[in-house]
């Protein structure tokens, strides 16, 4: 079987996010599998670009509305990733460093999106399934389909995976022109509230649609920015595949970003050996717990309810827990965290910035993770987390609530089901309870938790056979 993915993100040459993480070990599983699975990506500036070396596979022309631009598709040729990569560049519109966050994200992902779609259609054969992630790929499946131009690709399968619904895309009628010419009687499946919604587009357009998590599948049809009628409708064709996690990246035994490595056989000395090194560099008391947050410091995380969280635990626990924090994100939150610092030195510390080697570092060396959030489709820090021996105190919503159980429920995290300073306190009490007076049920839970099978191996089966459905 071939597979075709196109997203705006994968790790390691463009990662933003949880998506990233996923499009860049799916397609390496998929490999394992026996199967063909590659991957087209816009031609960001990153640092994977320039260290890297490419060979140009295609060249070609498109129409974004009345601009006639000519696009380059190039393949990383070492092949180090498992999969095969491919790049559209566009220039003026794609050759930028950043992901998103420019004015123009609009075009610039509508001409991705032709673009790829443009070069499918010159193919000599036809791959079986085309992958789509997220909005920035939803208008694929509608060219591939309605537009005349590619109207020879409808007849191959599509899936979309949706890793966040919250974001859609949506754009105001007046922009349909940047699409290649389309059949009009179709235009029902652009169209929800009254604009081009993408994403929307995707899930009538798309012969199957999956959520990220079984229970996100099930909140998006009464939780979804709008869309939650579009769900319930679509319902039959809809299904949750909880993520995995690359384990060879994962790996404590020999993870390049820690100075300390260990197995679940010496998880208690491995994690206090990563803790050293954190407590130090950050000044932590090395005798208390220490609980981490790490990910964007936005509403959807409920990051906003951190610093008063750090207050009143700091009020209530005087002292007998650590906290240390690495996200940003919303400014009024990033300086609400940084000013804390004065004030609790010692039991707190944060580091606004995105930095993989630190936060693998830290995965090692916390005793406990804290994830609040109000939507979280799947979740994957909890998941690396547990891989590395560090016990998840989560909010029961979304494919948090799919891979963490309470240990009052025989489990191995603790969980709270309401995104407030108060649960989140209580649920502290808890954890910092099993750390002070029940040490060798702490050391048996970690032991526990690093041998859990959250890898990709299973989920890539699963999609497989979503693919054969």
């Amino acid at each position: 079987m071939e597979i075709i993915h196109i997203a705006a993100e994968c790790y390691p040459y463009a990662k933003a996010g949880g998506l990233g993480d996923v499009v860049g070990a799916l397609p390496k599983y998929q490999q394992q599998l026996g199967h063909i699975a590659k991957v087209i990506l816009p031609m960001y500036r990153t640092p994977y670009l320039y260290n890297h070396t490419w060979d140009t596979v295609h060249q070609g022309y498109i129409n974004i509305g009345a601009w006639r631009t000519a696009y380059t598709v190039i393949k990383e040729s070492s092949g180090e990733l498992g999969f095969d990569l491919y790049c559209v560049d566009i220039n003026g519109l794609l050759d930028r460093e950043k992901i998103y966050g420019y004015t123009d994200d609009t075009e610039r992902f509508i001409g991705f999106q032709i673009a790829a779609v443009d070069w499918l259609s010159q193919w000599q054969h036809k791959p079986n399934v085309v992958h789509v992630h997220d909005h920035h790929a939803g208008l694929v499946p509608f060219l591939m389909q309605h537009c005349y131009q590619y109207k020879h690709l409808s007849n191959i399968k599509t899936i979309l995976t949706i890793h966040n619904a919250q974001y859609q895309g949506a754009m105001p009628w007046s922009k349909v022109n940047l699409l290649p010419s389309w059949d009009s009687w179709a235009w029902g499946k652009l169209d929800w509230n009254n604009a081009i919604n993408p994403l929307a587009s995707a899930v009538k357009c798309a012969h199957k649609v999956n959520t990220v998590s079984p229970s996100y599948m099930q909140e998006i049809r009464y939780n979804a920015n709008g869309l939650e009628k579009l769900f319930e409708y679509e319902q039959g064709k809809c299904s949750g595949i909880i993520n995995g996690i690359d384990t060879k990246v994962w790996n404590t035994a020999n993870d390049s970003y820690l100075q300390h490595h260990y197995t679940s056989a010496t998880v208690v000395a491995g994690k206090a050996a990563n803790k050293a090194l954190l407590c130090t560099q950050f000044n932590l008391q090395q005798h208390a717990p220490l609980c981490i947050f790490i990910g964007r410091l936005v509403g959807e995380k409920a990051a906003d309810i951190l610093p008063q969280t750090i207050r009143k635990a700091m009020e209530v626990y005087d002292g007998k827990i650590n906290f240390l924090i690495l996200g940003s994100g919303d400014p009024a939150i990033e300086q609400e965290l940084t000013q804390l610092t004065q004030y609790y030195t010692g039991y707190y510390n944060s580091r606004i910035a995105y930095n993989e080697a630190l936060s693998h570092t830290m995965y090692a060396g916390a005793d406990y993770i804290l994830m609040p959030s109000r939507v979280e489709p799947c979740g994957l820090n909890q998941l690396y987390a547990l891989r590395y021996g560090t016990i998840p105190l989560v909010r029961n919503t979304g494919g948090l609530k799919d891979t963490v159980i309470d240990v009052g429920d025989g489990g191995y995290g603790f969980t709270f089901n309401e995104a407030t300073v108060s649960d989140v306190i209580h649920t502290l009490g808890r954890a910092a309870e099993l750390y002070y007076y029940n040490k060798p049920e702490l050391e048996r839970i970690q032991q526990y938790i690093m041998q859990l099978n959250y890898s990709w191996e299973h989920s890539a089966a699963l999609y497989i056979n979503l693919y054969k459905s």
